[in-house]
């Protein structure tokens, strides 16, 4: 038995049980692949794969709790180098952050800044993807920490931390009918053509519910994951624009009107979350109170369950 089997093993699991690509992951070939796993299967004594032909269909009873083993085993290997780089070098290392386009144009970067300032020895990679994406990058180790509204705040295998709280804003272009002096509300916005997030991004399930308890069905005629793009379209004269507040900014969006609807759209909060039982380097630590100052170590490390 050795830690190449297992990772041959957990990488199948993870690539849906396709051998071809768990190969192609692990740069090495598909027959090497199934061979190692076979041989594990034979130390064992059972059988951790379903085959129909030379195909894995499914997970054997015994091979789901193997993996879950397997998975506790690895990433445990990936703490105990963590550890010793701790004690190596505390200013030098990775870090690698999850995130949504939202997130990383506008919410990280005085945290990146000042972060880069204080460890200029860590290299700092900024992964960007939809929420269920950047969820299962820190799953899988492939991120250190993940950042968004939607979905990574329900992960099993995730502790997630609020971050920050924020509400949904509406930008139009200047005199536009709704930048007047009467309050906004939903059936006014339910009047125009509607620009905002895609489903799975930024509250976008907030404007959903609002619209549907007052019995409105909003235009939306374009939907986007980038903030930025939803405000390029509303400049186009396309349609009124439902953003999180944080990605409007006086200065650089100056051509654009700005009304605030935190009375329209219910408070949404920002997670962080990480890996449960992973391991984190001092650095990480700093990074996430430099971006939530409330979350310190004490805090943190009492949501992981940890004590001091």
């Amino acid at each position: 038995m050795n830690f190449q089997q297992m990772r041959y093993v957990r990488e199948t699991v993870r690539q849906g049980l396709n051998l071809t690509a768990a190969a192609a992951a692990l740069h090495t070939s598909q027959p090497g692949v199934s061979k190692q796993i076979r041989e594990l299967e034979d130390e064992l004594g059972v059988e951790i794969f379903v085959r129909f032909g030379k195909r894995i269909t499914q997970l054997t009873e015994p091979g789901e709790a193997v993996v879950k083993v397997i998975e506790r085993l690895l990433l445990e290997t990936e703490n105990l180098k963590q550890t010793a780089a701790e004690f190596a070098d505390q200013k030098s290392g990775s870090l690698t952050i999850a995130t949504t386009h939202t997130q990383a144009r506008y919410a990280l970067p005085r945290a990146v800044g000042e972060f880069k300032r204080r460890y200029p020895k860590v290299r700092l990679a900024i992964q960007q993807g939809a929420p269920p994406a950047i969820a299962r990058m820190v799953v899988d180790g492939q991120a250190d920490i993940a950042i968004a509204t939607e979905t990574i705040d329900h992960h099993d295998s995730l502790i997630a931390l609020p971050c920050y709280r924020w509400h949904h804003v509406v930008v139009v272009p200047p005199g536009h009918a709704l930048d007047g002096p009467e309050p906004l509300t939903l059936a006014a916005l339910a009047r125009h053509p509607i620009i905002t997030y895609d489903s799975a991004f930024t509250g976008r399930s907030t404007i959903n519910q609002a619209f549907a308890r007052a019995g409105l069905t909003p235009n939306i005629v374009l939907s986007a994951i980038d903030s930025d793009v939803i405000k390029t379209y509303v400049e186009l004269g396309l349609g009124v624009g439902i953003l999180n507040a944080i990605a409007f900014d006086e200065e650089r969006d100056r051509h654009l009107r700005r009304i605030d609807a935190g009375h329209l759209f219910a408070e949404r909060t920002t997670y962080l979350a990480l890996r449960e039982g992973a391991y984190l380097r001092g650095f990480t630590y700093d990074f996430i109170a430099l971006l939530a100052p409330a979350l310190d170590r004490q805090q943190v490390d009492a949501a992981l369950g940890r004590t001091p």
